[in-house]
């Protein structure tokens, strides 16, 4: 028999999970399919380099920002131009404010409602609303507000929202005025408020209720990875720029490399049966979709950011940090619903850096438009998206005309452990061919851990976000529907 979860709910994008059972009616093997082909890379070829920003932008509209920077950091590659200390800081905050914003959507829209409305809930009250039915109106208000705020900073230094379009090699369209520094500074306070709030709502909600708690600590959501982040020279966690760097599932560091040495340590592995590759460790080589130190299987997601990195660089966060390993037992932690914590104080990370970077003399430096004199060559460029380490690489000719693209996502990083983890949830929650509508929640749960962007990767037109799981017998008979 075999069960389908089409569509997947409560992330970017689309997918469905395909559970295949065998005679006595437990999980045999599952898989995360993306049944759409993206493109990106090819539809790219011919085009002008300076205008990827903007295009590879559209690839998402909830993190069209990590594209954009990732893309004008290949860009600053491809022309050989070092950006000055403020484009840099400008860059950063407008990051801050898009990684700030990010993590609300995902903690109190997506994953968050599997915690405080619970996870075999009311599949129609286990959304926003359901939370805000928890919270409370005033709080469910105060989302939105935040939320805001992060992409209002996102407008003012980049012109929009959404799709922002200020990236010029080696520098940003504007510089910021006096006027708008000391607006941003007025809201980067009070998202660092608004995320310690959020923090505390986490502790009040997960950590002190023996259930989820019981359900983080659950074998069935463990996994033994290799973890890659990118880390400053202090081995803290660093959205913008850095090195990347890569332990074992033991916390051993095993790489560290910057961006453009990338494909002498990562390879990419084809199956027939999916549009998305898996990348793997080059050194160690495929093993198939299997855990441990033997397998070259590795995750990039927020808790393998923190289990590859030393601490974080703002005080705040860093308190959250040694609090969370203290609390899970040390590190690494292989606990994947933990991830859902260590977002939480990437946020107040962002929003703590945020405050930080408008506070700094030179944010409001006028010069930071360089003019580009030298002929353009092959560049990559990386930055670490909500979703994980994302790679932009870029191949021209001499008039800067793309000759090829390749891009690394964040989900794409994630998809090999992504579909161990549902194959593990899948086999606890289906037996001797038996299971609930509402325990199939978490299997989908072992995938949202990951926050996965499936907008990336695929996109579909057709409106329907219902769930429809069919049972399908050997012969190929449908032998029972569901639409949740």
């Amino acid at each position: 028999m075999k069960v389908t979860i089409d569509p997947v709910t409560r992330l970017e994008g689309h997918g469905k999970i395909e559970i295949f059972l065998d005679d006595e009616g437990n999980v045999a093997n599952t898989y995360l399919q993306i049944p759409e082909l993206r493109g990106f890379e090819k539809f790219c070829e011919g085009r002008r380099v300076e205008e990827m920003p903007n295009i590879t932008s559209r690839i998402c509209g909830v993190c069209p920002e990590a594209h954009s920077m990732a893309s004008l950091k290949a860009l600053d590659s491809v022309f050989q131009v070092e950006p000055s200390n403020s484009v840099k800081k400008v860059r950063e905050l407008l990051y801050s404010a898009f990684q700030f914003a990010d993590k609300m959507t995902n903690f109190y829209i997506l994953s968050g409602p599997d915690f405080i409305v619970g996870p075999e809930s009311n599949p129609d009250e286990r959304n926003i609303l359901g939370v805000i039915k928890k919270v409370g109106k005033e709080i469910g208000i105060s989302v939105i507000k935040h939320r805001l705020m992060g992409h209002k900073i996102i407008q003012l230094i980049g012109g929009r929202q959404v799709h922002s379009n200020y990236a010029i090699p080696g520098g940003i369209s504007k510089p910021i005025s006096t006027e708008e520094c000391n607006e941003i500074r007025k809201m980067a306070e009070s998202m660092v408020n608004f995320s310690k709030y959020t923090l505390n709502l986490f502790d009040d909600i997960v950590l002190k209720n023996q259930n989820n708690m019981d359900m983080i600590f659950s074998e069935d959501f463990v996994l033994k990875t290799y973890y890659m982040g990118t880390v400053d020279e202090k081995n803290r966690v660093n959205f913008y720029d850095g090195k990347i760097r890569i332990v074992n599932p033991e916390g051993k560091e095993v790489a560290k490399y910057r961006d453009v040495d990338y494909q002498k340590y990562i390879e990419e592995h084809v199956e027939p049966w999916t549009y998305l590759k898996f990348p793997y460790l080059k050194k160690i080589g495929w093993k198939g979709l299997v855990e441990g130190k033997e397998s070259g299987v590795y995750s990039a997601y927020p808790l393998s950011r923190f289990n590859a990195a030393e601490g974080m660089a703002t005080p705040l966060a860093q308190e959250e940090y040694e609090k969370m390993y203290k609390s899970l037992g040390g590190k690494p932690v292989h606990n994947i619903l933990a991830a859902h914590w260590a977002r939480l104080i990437e946020m107040m990370y962002a929003a703590e850096r945020a405050l930080e970077l408008i506070n700094d003399p030179e944010i409001t430096e006028k010069n930071i438009r360089p003019i580009i004199t030298t002929t353009p060559v092959e560049g990559v460029g990386h930055v670490e998206a909500p979703r994980g380490t994302l790679i932009h690489h870029y191949s021209t000719d001499e008039k800067g005309i793309i000759k090829k693209v390749n891009l690394i996502v964040g989900t794409t990083n994630n998809y090999a452990p992504i579909s161990i983890s549902i194959k593990k949830a899948a086999k606890s929650v289906i037996k001797n061919g038996k299971f609930s509508e509402s325990s199939l929640n978490k299997i989908e749960m072992a995938l949202r851990a990951y926050d996965p962007c499936m907008a990336c990767a695929t996109h579909s037109w057709s409106g329907d976000n219902s769930i429809l799981i069919k049972i399908i017998g050997v012969d190929g008979t449908i032998l029972k529907n569901y639409q949740i």
